[in-house]
């Protein structure tokens, strides 16, 4: 007997979707059946049209505990993840006090975590001027991966490193064949004129052009080349560099990329003066580059999407003033990963598997895991989601489970309701019910 037989018309099994059988033993699938086995006397949960997918893994999440939980906490945002059948997040480094760039840091992270995982939580290390004593710590206790920045990140306890600091690092991580993800903007001067309307999103726009993400690139793929590091680099907002990715690829550098929902949702045409739950850096930029995202996407230049679910108290937003240029620079959305690219995908001729590519295979890989989660197969975590692609749903404070509510989701319709979801074969969300809290794992 198994602890469980799942059945849909409509599982996603690589690049196949269709009629099929999951088996679960002692939280592992077990079986993948396209047809009943004869002599199974065990009867199965029959989702009938419902899309049963291994569920989201999500590797670009700020979670802000310990120290800023006022910001977000693991409660909310594994709540906001499990409702939004992410089953699996990668914390980032930063925005929590003490940030992540030492192994005391990593167990506070640690021990907090493991109290509140409602969904699977891993962790990335940073790399910082001054810790390269810490990498080897940071690794043996189990970090993914590390995370730099190449310009100021916007808090003081998580300096950018330089080029001196990643050829110090790189190395290292090379040995142990893991991956160094970067924000990559390299700031110069840039003079907003006297009298501009802060207030205004083209003048934030213009503060951030796209060249400092295109030198920043540039760089990365140089040292990646020269180094033999594992380099991803981390929200793709910028179409002029996606050229460049391609022939790094074509050298088989060890290169990938991400870029985020809301790049691939959103234009700057569309964002009005002062709102300032759009703010996020690199910016969302214009349509047309929107479009050349989606096109590098689809052709696997870009590896896949995440988040980067970065909150902030509405005060930090500053909604009062809609001023864009003091306001943080971060975007709430883990709770709307999946239906967000979906509403975006659906119009474009993208499949359900290609969805699954995106958001479960391909970040599993990323953060180590794509050997146990991230796809419907055997002898992988019965980590899965049922959802309904066709089923509309309007974004509402009441719907949303992050600590804030304030997103640039508000209000939009998107499709793809997230009806269950199961973590190690135990159901643990039934929409719009939590059956089951702290049922994740430190991974």
């Amino acid at each position: 007997m198994y602890d469980a037989v799942i059945k849909s018309n409509r599982v996603i099994t690589g690049t196949r979707i269709g009629e099929a059988w999951i088996a679960i033993k002692d939280g592992v699938i077990a079986e993948v059946w396209q047809e009943l086995p004869e002599g199974l006397d065990q009867a199965a949960t029959d989702l009938g049209e419902l899309v049963l997918m291994a569920g989201v893994v999500d590797p670009h999440v700020h979670i802000n505990e310990p120290g800023r939980t006022d910001w977000e906490g693991f409660d909310t945002a594994t709540r906001a993840a499990l409702a939004g059948g992410v089953t699996t997040l990668i914390d980032m480094p930063l925005n929590a006090v003490p940030v992540t760039i030492t192994v005391s840091a990593l167990g506070q992270k640690i021990a907090c975590a493991q109290k509140q995982a409602h969904v699977n939580i891993g962790f990335w290390g940073g790399i910082v001027p001054g810790n390269k004593g810490e990498i080897e710590g940071l690794i043996k206790g189990g970090v993914c991966g590390f995370k730099a920045f190449l310009t100021h990140s916007g808090i003081e306890e998580f300096p950018n490193a330089t080029e001196a600091d990643l050829r110090s690092a790189m190395p290292l991580l090379a040995q142990w064949n893991l991956p160094l993800l970067v924000h990559c903007e390299l700031t110069d001067q840039v003079t907003i004129p006297a009298g501009a309307n802060p207030a205004s999103y083209p003048v934030y726009l213009s503060s951030r052009p796209h060249r400092w993400e295109d030198n920043a690139i540039k760089l990365m793929i140089r040292l990646c080349e020269e180094l033999g590091c594992r380099v991803h680099i981390v929200h793709l907002a910028s179409s002029y560099s996606i050229e460049r990715i391609r022939v790094a690829k074509e050298k088989g550098l060890p290169l990938t990329v991400e870029t985020a929902q809301h790049y691939l949702y959103f234009q700057a045409e569309e964002i009005a003066d002062g709102q300032t739950s759009f703010k996020c850096a690199p910016p969302i930029r214009d349509g047309e580059n929107k479009e050349l995202l989606w096109k590098a996407l689809q052709e696997g230049i870009i590896d896949f999407v995440a988040t980067d679910h970065s909150p902030a108290s509405p005060e930090m937003k500053a909604l009062q003033t809609g001023n864009f240029l003091t306001a943080w620079g971060g975007i709430s959305s883990i709770q709307f990963a999946l239906p967000a690219l979906w509403t975006a995908a659906r119009t474009r001729n993208i499949s359900l598997p290609q969805i699954a590519e995106w958001l479960c295979e391909k970040p599993a890989l990323l953060a180590g895991l794509g050997n146990r989660k991230g796809k419907i197969q055997q002898g992988y975590d019965a980590d899965l989601i049922a959802w309904n692609p066709d089923a509309p749903f309007v974004v509402t404070p009441s719907l949303i489970h992050h600590k804030h509510k304030l997103t640039p989701y508000l209000n939009e319709k998107l499709f793809g309701t997230v009806e269950q979801v199961w973590l190690k074969g135990e159901p643990v969300y039934a929409h719009p019910q939590f059956l089951q809290l702290n049922g994740g794992e430190i991974v």
